[in-house]
């Protein structure tokens, strides 16, 4: 059973590699420091040996990243105690015949390969409230030997055991299924099963001494840092995109030398999915702008911000497009403009105006 599980951990991992590889044509995270989480849970733990044993107290805490919205990986420290109730085979030469209700302090180190099943096969959505998860990978323990078998026999013709205080680790695997309900794209309340199999802490004391089952079933919440933030690959070459639907291509000579003259057009800076930070390539669009601008200063201009109709609420997009002109009207002043040139509107979120919709997240800048 023990090979099974280590075999299950193997091809989890494998899976999500492969999987991975897949998924990075639909969605990816952006900076290393993307969709971090940890969290922590509290329930009951329970050996499977010879039926359920009387649970015990299990915590964990963990750490992990999210790669993307399908798959992640993470880190748990848990543990606490495990009991392990009578046995027939075990006897200790001390008075008492029998274990009853032996309880041993332990910790373990699970590492989890995860499946978010809802957005693997449903797909992702950011506003979905409830997520169904897979996990399974390998997991080590620590706790003293246990029992030992002495080699000698009991008056009964029992074998004789004795108490190992020695500190020992010990390998498994495991594997469980979680349900996440999201309160808001940082905070979820996690409801997880799962299941591991490892020599077992109390030694010989245990039937299944080289191979036990274990059950965890606990309650607990993660906070993702920054909140989850996936984008479309496409996203990566929306320069691209732009420069062939929206705007024509600027000389090199031009971008090396934005001193030079340029005609005061209609100029478009395009955002990321959600953001109103100014990219180094928007930059280059405003400088240009900026010195056109300065050249006609009998000229007024209306810097128009956008949003993306088809992701975000109304209010959202709003707000947003407010701060993408904010952001374009402010790096314009600080460029030499002056303020007396320009207006400043937000339109929200609007239908597609250049045939993609995302190609909606930008701010125009263009004569009144």
């Amino acid at each position: 059973m023990k090979i099974k599980f280590l075999a299950l951990s193997v091809i989890m991992a494998g899976a999500s590699m492969f999987a991975n590889a897949q998924e990075t044509e639909n969605y990816y995270t952006k900076k290393a420091t993307d969709n971090i989480f940890m969290g922590f849970g509290i329930g009951g733990m329970s050996v499977l040996n010879g039926g359920l044993n009387s649970p015990t107290l299990n915590l964990n805490v963990q750490v992990g990243k999210y790669i993307t919205p399908t798959w992640g990986v993470r880190a748990e420290i848990s543990g606490l105690w495990q009991s392990l109730e009578a046995q027939d085979n075990s006897w200790f030469v001390t008075g008492q015949k029998n274990y009853e209700n032996y309880c041993k302090m332990f910790g373990e180190l699970n590492l989890d390969a995860m499946l978010n099943v809802t957005n693997w096969l449903g797909g992702y959505n950011h506003n979905r409230a409830v997520d169904f998860y897979l996990f399974a990978g390998p997991t080590l323990n620590l706790s003293s030997v246990g029992t030992e078998f002495t080699g000698e026999m009991t008056g009964d013709g029992q074998a004789q055991l004795a108490e190992s205080d020695d500190m020992k680790v010990r390998f498994g695997a495991t594997a469980g299924l979680g349900l996440a309900y999201n309160l808001n794209n940082k905070w979820a309340i996690n409801l997880e099963g799962r299941f591991g199999v490892t020599p077992s802490i109390f030694g010989a004391a245990s039937d299944c001494r080289k191979a036990e089952a274990t059950g965890r079933l606990t309650l607990g919440a993660t906070y993702t840092f920054g909140g989850k933030n996936f984008a479309k690959v496409s996203d990566r070459v929306i320069e691209k995109v732009v420069e062939k639907e929206v705007i024509k291509e600027v000389p090199v000579e031009v971008i090396k030398e934005v001193t030079k003259e340029v005609y005061a057009g209609a100029t478009a800076v395009f955002f990321k999915i959600g953001k109103a930070k100014i990219s180094p390539e928007g930059m280059v669009n405003i400088k240009l702008m900026a010195k056109a601008m300065k050249n006609t200063p009998n000229a007024s201009y209306k810097i128009a911000g956008f949003a993306d109709k088809a992701t975000g609420s109304a209010s959202f997009n709003q707000t947003l497009s407010e701060k993408r002109a904010q952001a374009v009207y402010d790096a314009l002043i600080a460029e030499g403009v002056n303020a007396s040139q320009l207006e400043k509107v937000a339109m929200g979120g609007t239908d597609p105006m250049f045939e993609k919709a995302y190609l909606n997240r930008v701010v125009i800048m263009e004569v009144k």
